[in-house]
């Protein structure tokens, strides 16, 4: 996929100029040549996979489960994980010492820079499975690495190891691709698994069902993160970012140490929702509305929109409709709000991705508003008619998401070889945007009908 500067440009000119020299909205021109190959993230996989012996997918699923391979600016994750690879430094995880110790990087290198992270994300995982007694043979086999993939996800906890691997085997099963920072593309094909469990074949898929909410499974946080009863009515409900894995983020609340939790968790992929504090309980989440609401974590990062898929919109919205139903809660914005808009707060999720208005729609049961997308991009304009002649109404500063209602056949735009005359029609904005710009493999949208 195209870089997300140049990308910019494309939506700018006919489709011939897409073969001329690129320049920005702003008229800065575009250097596509300054990048050394070998520095790479793919590259950089590749080197890390070969030198420490793991399949490359492998290595890259683990980094997508956790990160979708975004390196956050060296920035921690809830439970003070770093990196693509996300490794971690708190009181049950020292995947980031670990990787120090072995590598010899530091743990500001580790931290900051991508490609020390991946080594480091490589290091741990063979020493997991030196520790294991995988042999050469085994090493060079995907499905022998399950075991050794559930330790480095989810150490204390097998239940929660298990959930963690069978997400990662789920990527592999699937494909990824993700964007880095650079607009570098980075890809997983699909591909047959039949993972060797090995102990944690005995163990069933983490959580029972949920007595509150039925269509959610119940896995308990510890007992150190929540309180007991609850000194308020319930009134709200407060919308967060995991900033961090579905996974990693239901074994922190199961963290004495952690000191925080939330009644719900959502899956990006599919949507599934695990409840860890009662809702006659308080769950610490919000501060000021811990008293009076009930926390609804989203897995992903705020910066990332990808995160936030179509499945867990509407997942999300069937779960806020079924509390504002049982508390009797507005299904408004005074009543369903971000963390970031709780008086007392220090916090900004869900960030300027969250699709409010789409997501509002669904909570209030409007069902034929259209399909949420990610988009990539930087200053990617919005057009009245599905061509890049036509008035520009509006446009994307970054990667965002949006909700698209239908798709037309209009102008075909080119870029590195690639040529898409799909657009899709945007209501927020009341315009259209080349599907080049809609972060999905498809040229036209799955599941979204013709204008």
């Amino acid at each position: 996929m195209i870089g997300a500067l140049a990308a910019a440009s494309v939506l700018t000119a006919s489709p011939s100029s897409a073969q001329q020299p690129e320049t920005s909205l702003t008229g800065h021109s575009v250097d596509r040549t300054v990048k050394d190959p070998l520095k790479s993230i793919n590259a950089t996989f590749a080197r890390a996979a070969t030198t420490y012996g793991i399949p490359r997918d492998v290595l890259v699923a683990v980094g997508y489960g956790e990160t979708r391979l975004d390196h956050h600016n060296g920035l921690p994750s809830q439970d003070n994980g770093y990196g693509m690879m996300h490794l971690a430094s708190n009181p049950t995880q020292h995947s980031l010492e670990k990787a120090a110790r072995i590598t010899g990087a530091t743990l500001t290198e580790l931290k900051r820079d991508p490609a020390a992270n991946i080594r480091g994300g490589a290091a741990v995982l063979r020493a997991l499975a030196d520790e294991a007694g995988l042999s050469p043979a085994d090493r060079r086999r995907v499905d022998a690495w399950y075991p050794i993939v559930a330790a480095y996800g989810a150490p204390r906890d097998d239940a929660a190891a298990r959930s963690y691997a069978d997400a990662v085997y789920d990527i592999l099963s699937r494909g990824a691709r993700a964007h880095t920072a650079d607009g570098e593309t980075v890809s997983i094909a699909p591909q047959p698994v039949a993972p060797e469990r090995g102990t944690y074949a005995s163990l069933a898929p983490q959580g029972v069902q949920s007595t509150d909410y039925p269509p959610a499974l119940w896995v308990p946080a510890s007992s150190s993160n929540y309180s007991v009863g609850r000194s308020s009515a319930i009134t709200k409900v407060v919308i967060h970012v995991t900033q961090g894995s579905y996974a990693g983020s239901i074994s922190w609340f199961q963290d004495p140490a952690a000191q925080v939790s939330a009644h719900y968790v959502i899956r990006s992929s599919d949507g599934q929702v695990t409840q860890m504090v009662r809702d006659k309980d308080t769950a610490w989440h919000a501060r000021s509305a811990n008293p009076y609401a009930v926390g609804v974590e989203h897995e992903g990062y705020i910066s990332n929109p990808a995160w936030f898929t179509e499945a867990m919109y509407r997942s999300s919205a069937a779960l806020t409709r079924h509390l504002t139903s049982k508390y009797g809660i507005p299904r408004d914005r005074t009543h369903i709000v971000g963390h970031s808009e709780v008086p007392g707060n220090d916090h900004t999720d869900p960030g300027p991705n969250w699709n409010w208005s789409y997501y509002m729609s669904l909570v209030r049961g409007d069902t034929s508003t259209g399909k949420s997308f990610p988009t990539w991009g930087v200053d990617v304009g919005i057009r009245q008619q599905a061509t890049t002649a036509s008035t520009r109404v509006a446009s994307l500063p970054g990667p965002t998401t949006v909700r698209v209602t239908c798709q037309v056949r209009g102008q075909s735009v080119t870029y590195d070889g690639v040529t898409n005359n799909a657009w899709s029609y945007l209501p927020d904005y009341g315009g259209y945007i080349s599907n080049l710009f809609i972060d999905v493999a498809e040229a036209w949208l799955p599941g979204v009908p013709t204008c």
